[in-house]
């Protein structure tokens, strides 16, 4: 039996009622009991030496941050290789740079890996080329990865090892880009076309994947997030991810609740989980990681991104009359599939950013549902950045569900209003007023490692909408910060189908919080991405604790 005690909290449980409280006991990792004063009475608290006692000395408790959607495993390998992102490297000659360095320490023929290079923020407003890759690293394939992950750079013996050469083709939703000459230039644009050059790329062992997820946990929970949504399962490599993921789990280098999104072609016939249901694969998740793990949704992309003009479009881009976007889905293909999985049990998450490809996802789920109705099914699309009115009428309408990719205001909206969408569209990327005015069910998220993990960031940026040159990017739709709270736990909760057992600080629900220095609701709005964690608690167990700002623990 273990208990844990918490007195002398400012303890926001944000549950129905908003009802604050100042102690609390947990059994078992599960709450117990609530009180409204700074500790229980001795006679209330029961005995044993296995008790644990935090006195908060007036920090904040909320419930444990719930981030929906991210990539953790992808964070977790990135954070080995060289960092190509801006304003660390101003320009290509920079990350030529970065990339000679690492290519100096490694042996001839060994993979040099990059990422996060953002072509718009570069002086020289366009991506790094094969020639600038194999002048940086001659004797070494090269794969780099753009900030936004729909694009990539690769070198002469990374296309060759890849088997891309002058004969190959376009691949529908996807493309190789080719110099006036005709040649292939080395860049590679949207999933379609990078799964070429995926099966070649070095692939971890399993331990260097424990190593790597157990890395990007520890900062995870150094934000304070408890519950976990691994948004891309098999995305790269498939079936190994998800083993990954098992292992690291198993190992007790991540111990959030974690819930993976499947990529839908390990769903496939001939594929890893052919002819499974939903029901059938969320109970062998479970099995194999001793209910660590469950079954989030099957994962589906209908578009690519913004910032890289692959967001399908309904109005040309602002920098490009003639640039839509491209729907990387048959529609009535795109329409089957998802009513396959629907059959199956599968709850379907779809990366959507672009407007028509909302619209595509909206019409899709209109002909799953009246073919094969179901309440409650919470079907969701993801990031939903140019959602226009009338997509948002659709999604009240179907029930379906949406999480929102807020970062983007902070670290494109400068550019979305000057380059992607112009001034009007811009204001409206990601319209949480809009989405709270018409009581849908939402979530926020940061999409690490697109944008940094910190869901007080999030919440910063869904009450502010700054952008990173401290513009209002859309005044009209901020939300206060109790909502912005709400979409980052209770409603997360909900969007996991976990409303019963975690998102709110109530009695025979998880203990699962986070401990902040400073209260939310009542410090300035400017503030809240820099309100420090003070500890992060699972199952009413310290999982992290910042040692610089100790609070009494005993």
């Amino acid at each position: 039996m273990s208990i844990l005690i918490i007195k002398n909290a400012n303890i926001i449980t944000l549950d129905p009622h908003n009802t604050k409280a100042k102690s609390l006991l947990v059994r078992n990792g599960i709450i117990e009991k609530i009180w409204n004063k700074t500790e229980p009475e001795r006679t209330e608290v029961p005995d044993g030496p296995d008790i644990e006692i935090l006195d908060l000395k007036g920090a904040a408790l909320l419930p444990g941050f719930i981030d929906t959607h991210s990539h953790l495993l992808m964070y977790g390998q990135m954070l080995n290789y060289v960092d190509c992102r801006s304003p660390r490297n101003k320009n290509i000659g920079d990350i030529k740079g970065e990339i000679a360095a690492r290519a100096g320490k490694a042996k001839p023929g060994a993979w040099i890996m990059g990422w996060g290079y953002d072509d718009t923020l570069l002086e020289d407003k366009r991506h790094p080329n094969r020639s600038d890759l194999d002048q940086a690293a001659p004797d070494n394939p090269v794969f780099i990865r753009h900030i936004s992950g729909h694009f990539g750079a690769a070198n002469s013996k990374a296309l060759e090892l890849a088997g891309i050469d002058e004969s190959t083709s376009n691949p529908h939703g996807g493309y190789f880009t080719r110099d006036d000459n005709g040649r292939l230039d080395g860049v590679i644009h949207e999933i379609p076309a990078l799964e070429f050059i995926f099966p070649v790329l070095p692939s971890p062992s399993s331990d260097e994947q424990i190593k790597n997820i157990g890395n990007a946990a520890k900062v995870y929970l150094s934000q304070g997030i408890t519950t976990c949504t691994d948004a891309g399962v098999g995305l790269d490599r498939g079936i190994e991810e998800l083993n990954a993921h098992i292992a690291a789990i198993n190992s007790g280098k991540n111990p959030m609740n974690m819930r993976l999104m499947i990529l839908h072609h390990l769903l496939r016939e001939g594929s890893a989980f052919s002819g499974y249901t939903a029901d059938q694969l969320d109970l062998e998740l479970k099995r194999r990681t001793k209910n660590r793990a469950s079954l989030d949704s099957a994962k589906l992309f209908q578009d690519g991104s913004i910032q890289g003009l692959t967001g399908a479009l309904r109005k040309p881009y602002h920098c490009d009359e003639s640039v839509y976007g491209e729907l990387l889905h048959d529609q009535n293909k795109f329409a089957e599939e998802m009513l396959d999985l629907h059959k199956r049990g599968f709850r379907i998450a779809i990366h959507g950013n672009g407007d028509r490809a909302i619209g595509s996802i909206l019409e899709a789920f209109d002909y799953v549902l009246s073919k094969s109705p179901m309440e409650d099914h919470r079907h969701r699309i993801e990031h939903v950045q140019t959602a226009g009115s009338e997509d948002l009428d659709a999604m009240q309408r179907l029930g379906v569900a949406a999480s929102f990719f807020i970062n983007h205001v902070y670290y494109w909206g400068d550019r979305h209003r000057r380059i992607f969408l112009g001034e009007k569209r811009a204001a409206r990327i990601n319209p949480l007023a809009d989405a709270v005015d018409r009581n849908l069910l939402f979530t926020l998220h940061s999409d690490c490692p697109i944008t940094p993990i910190s869901p007080l960031f999030s919440i910063w940026a869904a009450v502010n909408r700054i952008t990173l040159e401290g513009e209002v990017l859309g005044d009209d739709q901020k939300i206060d910060v109790l909502e912005a709270l709400k979409a980052m736990t209770s409603y997360g909760a909900a969007l996991n189908f976990e409303e019963d057992s975690a998102g709110t600080i109530e009695e025979g629900k998880r203990g699962d919080f986070v401990v902040l220095e400073a209260d939310p609701l009542t410090c300035p709005a400017m503030e809240l991405k820099d309100i420090p964690i003070l500890a992060t608690i699972i199952s009413g167990k310290v999982v992290w604790e910042n040692t610089e700002k100790a609070y009494i623990h005993s």
